[in-house]
């Protein structure tokens, strides 16, 4: 299992951002924000460190775009490693 950015980086992983701010939230409208951003993983090491936990990454982002929190990560493996699961 792949828990921190170190190993994820070391298994070839890519990790997208993607807001997640919907259309309604509640009684209130918004604009849909369809920002993505693909994070380079070493830069991210370089300012969290490798033992950063994944699951702590999300909490820690906010959209560029639009301010929202809700921020979507999506892991995307390396096409060796897909076969290697199937």
């Amino acid at each position: 299992m792949i828990e921190t950015l170190g190993e994820a980086k070391a298994h070839g992983w890519r990790i997208t951002a993607r807001c997640a701010l919907g259309k309604q939230v509640g009684m209130h409208r918004f604009r849909e924000c369809v920002y993505r951003y693909e994070f380079d993983l070493e830069t991210l090491i370089w300012t969290r460190g490798a033992a950063y936990p994944l699951s702590m990454l999300p909490e820690r982002l906010r959209c560029p775009r639009c301010g929202s929190r809700r921020v979507a990560l999506i892991y995307s493996l390396p096409p060796e490693e897909r076969a290697n699961r199937a």
